[in-house]
């Protein structure tokens, strides 16, 4: 063994009361759990008074590109993440063509950026794992996008996909499964993800089902009609026998103030029935996207250029307009939008700076103008290269939600933009503080349960999840009284205080709350087995 953490308070990731052992690591992997006191190495790191957990597993993350364009992702290491799950929102890199990837890279701007000079020297899945295996801070899985796998088969339009093209689809999901993808990903509110019907969906999730995968969808709505859109999500699980994992599961909208315990009354007559169901959430009540999303689907369909031209008619604006303000957009989750709710938190022009962290409906009666259009002319100005911040979330259904039995969490974290949302820098240590020391909704084993090992089942790391000799030695050491998210909103780039390790892989990520800039991660591969 070349290390021993001495003394913590292990919490194993089972959620079983947490016990003061010894833990020592032999390279990449933990060598032995044992009576404190008892372990010898040419390193022991005395961790009295100190709570040693499996590292924490972001099953929603959005650090596609950035783990790549900055390799030491401090804002994950910071709070103790040692393993994302990528490719999510049915949106993301690979597989890819030419025209495809020039499309996302517009499209995904105001997700990841398009960083100048940036070397895109892969295609298909295997080649975007190849490339996260040099020199990655933590570890990587990779869902499958379905509006990417879309894009390629049948383009950006708003139709039913053809036979032919379906078997595109399958063949490209069964060959990236093959390659190491985890599963299948949705973005059932992002075009052209949205354009897909169930039945093309439940082809789709039985390729990935059949080989060991799980369907992750954002679903059609998280407003008006979310529980519909909660159960079509729960019914093509079932028709095609694919595990599902709901993305950042929740209800929001003045719609759904107080709904929770019917969605989790949903889930549970489904888990009852024998489904295989678990979910994900973030801590906080803002979401987070790129500004055009809020576009009704037909306006955004054919892609960037179709939609700009759009937004430069006068008629269309008005047409969109009303789908925005008084019908309620698909692109807004069938609610009339609330301009005092979408706040710009990221723009790429910087004439455009005053715009970040205001409101729409206060930059429009800065400008004199109406609010629908200080939108249509920023996301002209900005080529839709805009992100947002939505204020529509309802604290008593993030509470009911975090104790859901199958609960994961995904921060959801967006990494770019003037002022992102801080779930991106504070999802894992604000669990722990706020719901765990502060407000007691979850018990701190229970808790790291949540983020770790029940998060590894998920994905089947046989190796990740949990301290046990022989597995992965991923490990996030903390003070459970002084762990704390500190990231805001108005000023979000904040590393996290308590922490005083964070081991990736044996490394130190995190020595005595200091980054080392290690870069000991790994592109996690599925085995893509057959059932």
């Amino acid at each position: 063994m070349n290390t021993v953490i001495r003394g913590a308070q292990v919490a194993d990731g089972t959620g079983a009361p947490l016990v003061r052992q010894d833990v020592g690591l032999a390279g990449s992997r933990i060598a032995e759990v044992a009576a404190p006191g008892t372990l010898t190495a040419a390193r022991v790191l005395d961790a009295t008074g100190q709570v040693l957990s499996p590292g924490f597993i972001d099953m929603h993350s959005h650090s596609d590109l950035q783990l790549l364009v900055a390799p030491d992702h401090l804002a994950k290491v910071s709070q103790g993440v040692t393993t994302e799950v990528l490719g999510q929102d049915g949106l993301s890199y690979a597989p890819v063509d030419d025209e495809v990837l020039a499309a996302l890279r517009g499209q995904l701007a105001g997700w990841n950026d398009d960083p100048a000079g940036f070397d895109w020297n892969w295609r298909s899945v295997g080649e975007y794992l190849d490339r996260l295996d040099r020199d990655i801070a933590v570890n990587a899985a990779y869902l499958i996008p379905q509006g990417t796998v879309r894009m390629l088969a049948v383009g950006w339009d708003d139709r039913p996909a053809t036979e032919a093209e379906l078997a595109r689809m399958k063949e490209l999901v069964a060959t990236s499964m093959a390659e190491g993808a985890f599963g299948l990903s949705s973005g059932l509110t992002y075009m052209p993800g949205m354009y897909a019907s169930n039945d093309e969906l439940t082809e789709l999730c039985r390729v990935v089902g059949e080989r060991g995968g799980y369907y992750s969808p954002h679903h059609r709505s998280y407003g008006a009609g979310a529980l519909e859109a909660f159960a079509e999500m729960i019914e093509v699980s079932r028709r095609s026998g694919c595990p599902l994992h709901l993305a950042h599961a929740t209800m929001n909208f003045s719609v759904n103030k107080g709904k929770a315990p019917e969605l989790l009354r949903l889930l549970d007559d489904a888990l009852d029935e024998g489904c295989d169901i678990t979910l994900d959430s973030y801590p906080y009540l803002p979401g987070a996207t790129y500004l055009s999303a809020l576009l009704p689907s037909w306006a955004a369909e054919g892609g960037t250029a179709a939609t700009l031209a759009r937004l430069s008619d006068p008629d269309t604006r008005e047409r969109i307009r009303v789908a925005l303000e008084e019908s309620g957009s698909d692109g807004a989750h069938g609610v009339p939008v609330d301009w005092h709710t979408i706040e710009i938190n990221g723009v790429r022009r910087s004439e455009n700076c005053a715009l970040v962290g205001r409101s729409v409906a206060d930059s429009a009666r800065a400008a004199g103008k109406p609010p629908s259009e200080l939108y249509f002319d920023t996301l002209l100005d900005e080529r839709l290269g805009t992100s947002c911040l939505l204020h529509v979330g309802h604290e008593e259904n993030v509470l009911a939600i975090m104790r859901h039995r199958t609960h994961t969490g995904g921060s959801d974290g967006l990494l770019v933009g003037d002022r992102p949302h801080p779930r991106a820098w504070g999802t894992f240590p604000r669990y722990l503080a706020r719901y765990v020391r502060e407000l007691g909704v979850l018990d701190l084993a229970d808790c790291i349960a949540h983020l770790t090992g029940r998060a590894a089942r998920r994905l089947g790391l046989a190796d990740r999840g949990l301290i046990r000799p022989g597995y992965a030695a991923d490990l996030v050491l903390f003070d459970p009284d002084t762990i704390s998210d500190t990231a805001t909103f108005d000023d979000p780039r904040q590393p996290a205080t308590g922490i005083s390790h964070v081991f990736v892989n044996g490394v130190a990520a995190l020595e005595d709350t200091h980054p080392t800039g290690a870069l000991a991660g790994h592109a996690l591969r599925h085995p893509g087995r057959s059932r």
